[in-house]
């Protein structure tokens, strides 16, 4: 009997996982297909996406709230063909409050179920462990810090590293990425990624392309370039230029925030997996996240970190500037972009790059594959210290 996979990712970062853990699982079972919610990435490896990803892509409590009743509804849907499917095993990629629920239901049934990357029980709702526990036949963990909440709890978790700390080379090439991109060789350059999700880059985009137009008043030969993660963030991104009436030189790029990143100076970017890129890029960057008010007022009611940033998080101590919410401002964002830019704090932050980068490279995708294959096939306990 061939396997069947079913996935479900939820956002950009979601599809690239999905798309090098399909790829790996191909290695173990060549016949295997897969289906669910997933990105173009994911479809290129010959995944079939019953629902648009994008649907899922929502931050901020306000905005999750507007669109539950279809995301209940989908998810009723995609439940009751995945029952009647009966795959091999189920993978949740990220997307805890989509996929837990989903994953319970399933584990119920009888099916397999894996979820891959940790939901942040660490950071806040810690509670959530119970249902997680419940839910869950194997997590796979990205994080060695996270592996002591599913051991004190019994629920088998591998950690699997990161895929791009595999992927990413130790020493990446500015001047290749440049090249690339047609960007000038000697040019001080700055990227800038106000997020892949449109809440992100509503709050995001206005500061950070003011502190932009500030930065080049002192640095007029400076090259700035966005990334813009799809076409619609294209063009939520060039009504804010417009709005703000925003003259400075900008270029724009399609996809590729990698490659931009890698061609960059420094980063000015959302929290969230792009840090990491950054991070194992060797970038000295600065870290700046805003939601609705609301939404912030009950994030902080729950949040039980101080850090937000993965390179923070994974380093245990604040190696990155972090200006969240109320601190998100224009003058402070300008000033640490000067100060990383005058090397006041870059050096230390790229050293400890350097570090985290080594200890982040445990396998990744193969290593996430042969784990589901060893629960499939053998049921054995992979609970790591």
């Amino acid at each position: 009997m061939n396997q069947h996979f079913i996935l479900v990712a939820g956002e950009a970062s979601g599809d690239i996982l999905g798309a090098r853990l399909i790829k790996s699982l191909k290695a173990h079972y060549p016949n295997a297909s897969f289906s669910g919610i997933g990105g173009s990435l994911m479809m290129a490896e010959g995944f079939k996406s019953y629902f648009p990803m994008e649907r899922l892509s929502i931050m901020g409590i306000v905005p999750i709230l507007k669109k539950l009743p279809g995301l209940l509804k989908m998810r009723r849907q995609l439940t009751q063909m995945i029952i009647h499917a009966n795959p091999t095993c189920f993978i949740g990629i990220d997307a805890p409050v989509f996929n837990t629920e989903l994953e319970y239901q399933l584990k119920n049934k009888g099916i397999k179920t894996v979820h891959y990357v940790s939901p942040s029980v660490w950071a806040w709702r810690e509670n959530r462990i119970y249902k997680i526990a419940k839910s869950v036949s194997l997590m796979l963990c990205l994080f060695p810090f996270e592996l002591d909440i599913y051991k004190r709890h019994a629920v088998p978790a591998i950690c699997i590293g990161h895929p791009l700390a595999n992927e990413i080379a130790m020493e990446p090439n500015m001047q290749t990425a440049r090249e690339e991109l047609g960007l000038e060789l000697n040019t001080l350059t700055v990227a800038i990624l106000p997020g892949s999700r449109g809440t992100e880059v509503k709050y995001l985009i206005e500061p950070f392309l003011e502190a932009a137009k500030k930065l080049y008043q002192q640095y007029t030969e400076v090259q700035l370039v966005i990334p813009c993660a799809n076409q619609r963030r294209r063009e939520q991104i060039e009504r804010a230029i417009t709005a703000c009436n925003f003259d400075t030189p900008l270029r724009l790029i399609d996809g590729q925030s990698r490659t931009v990143m890698q061609a960059s100076d420094i980063v000015l970017l959302a929290s969230g997996t792009a840090t990491l890129e950054a991070m194992l890029l060797k970038k000295p960057m600065l870290v700046a996240y805003k939601v609705s008010a609301f939404s912030f007022w009950i994030y902080k009611n729950l949040l039980k970190i101080k850090q937000f940033s993965l390179p923070n998080l994974l380093a245990g101590e604040p190696i990155v500037k972090e200006l969240m919410q109320e601190h998100c401002k224009v003058e402070l964002l300008y000033q640490e972009l000067v100060n990383l830019i005058e090397n006041k704090e870059s050096t230390n932050m790229i050293d400890k790059f350097y570090q985290l980068h080594q200890s982040l490279m445990l396998g990744g995708s193969n290593k996430a594959a042969k784990a589901i294959v060893d629960m499939l096939e053998r049921n054995i306990e992979l609970n790591e210290k």
